[in-house]
Order: C-alpha cells, then structure tokens, then sequence
C-alpha cells in the first residue's frame, strides 16, 4: 500500500493546513484566528468550483493546495492551482510531483482545458520544478494587495 494520498481537505486537516502556508509564505500577511480559517476553510469547499487539496503521510498533512476551477468566454473550463505547500523537511520525495500528477488528473475529469498557476518571482526551484512538469512560463502575473 503506497503510504502517500492524496485527497480532498477536511475541517481536522486546516491547523496543520494554515501552519505549512503560514511556515512558507513570502509575502507579510495579517494573523487570523482560527474562527476565520474555519470560516474560509467552510465557505471554499462549499463551493463547487473550488477544492482544498491535502498530501497525507503516516496520518499527517505534509502538503496541500487549493485548486479552482474557473469558467471562460471564449475556451472553456480552467483550472487554476493556488498555494501549493509541501512540508521544508520532505522535500525532493516527490510528494509535489504525485501532488501535481493528482490535480492535472483532477482538471482533465472537470473538463478543463488548461491547468494555470503562479509561484512567487523569487522561487526559482519552484519554477525549474514546475517547468520540468511541463508548465511553460507565458505569461506575467501581476498582484494587487487589497
């Protein structure tokens, strides 16, 4: 039996969720409490378009995601991977790759024709990572903090 799987999130996975997310962010954000993790955590995965994805390793979270799915004009169903963590000290187990193999499964089952995301400009091993699983750097993504 392969000791990784990967599933969608449930409400007992959010702490160890929100640590890895907080553990790895690169840009300054404002603490919650719990309450308004929960509150997101329930109004996400009430929405049909939208998944909390979480890797599980003897009984814990050790990375996560969110994945959503985004209606276009002009081509159809997108999907659009978002926070993508992977515990620091599991790295390079490979646990990205079935991640990501997981979630590209997932689009082609929704009917997607496109499997979009964005990684911080500074995380170069992020970048070579996603470049190896076959992501093209096409566009320029731009934020702007609200």
């Amino acid at each position: 039996m392969d000791p990784l799987t990967i599933r969608l999130a449930t409400l007992a996975d959010l702490d160890e969720m929100v640590q890895m997310i907080e553990r790895d962010s690169m840009v300054p954000f404002e603490s919650r409490s719990r309450e308004e993790h929960v509150k997101s955590f329930q109004e996400l995965t009430s929405h049909p378009d939208n998944e909390l994805v979480v890797a599980m390793f003897e009984g814990r979270v050790v990375g996560t995601l969110q994945l959503t799915f985004i209606p276009g004009l002009k081509s159809g169903w997108r999907a659009q991977v978002e926070s993508v963590r992977v515990r620091e000290d599991l790295r390079n187990l490979h646990i990205g790759t079935r991640m990501m193999e997981w979630v590209i499964e997932r689009a082609r089952q929704r009917g997607c024709y496109l499997l979009q995301l964005t990684t911080h400009a500074g995380r170069k091993d992020a970048q070579r990572f996603y470049q190896r699983l076959g992501f093209q750097p096409t566009h320029l993504g731009m934020k702007l903090y609200l």
